[in-house]
């Protein structure tokens, strides 16, 4: 008998329903097809309250800069970088979905740079303020 390992990420069942629709229409981008085949499913108000869900605000610091920066997890439409409003399909956006304050999420940019960020602490998430459907 063979014990699959622990999946890295925890989704709310809510947010993998809405994001297997989203790539129906938009198409998988950075790997977010195997993100939602390899992440635990939990309802929503069993989500740990450390874990990044959509819409949460975490304070992160990337490796290569100084100060942390606060960035919202959102899906493409709300989406404005420079306010720190980050799809969840851009390669950071699907790094952080699903990971755990504490955690160093690793993801390639754009121009193909290897990245590492921290995620110092989630300032916010929906599910931990009794919201289970934003």
């Amino acid at each position: 008998m063979s014990l699959s390992p622990p999946a890295e990420r925890t989704l709310t069942q809510l947010d993998y329903v809405r994001l297997t629709r989203l790539l129906t229409v938009a198409g998988d981008a950075g790997g977010m097809r195997e993100v939602l085949a390899a992440s635990d499913l939990v309802a929503s108000p069993a989500v740990a309250p450390s874990v990044a869900t959509m819409y949460s605000q975490l304070l992160v610091r990337e490796a290569t800069l100084a100060a942390p920066v606060k960035l919202t997890l959102c899906y493409p439409d709300d989406a404005e970088p420079a306010r720190g409003f980050i799809s969840v399909l851009s390669p950071l956006g699907t790094a952080l979905l699903g990971r755990r304050s504490g955690e160093t999420v690793h993801w390639t940019a754009p121009g193909g740079q290897p990245r590492a960020t921290h995620i110092l602490e989630l300032l916010f998430q929906p599910e931990a303020t009794g919201d289970y459907t934003t």
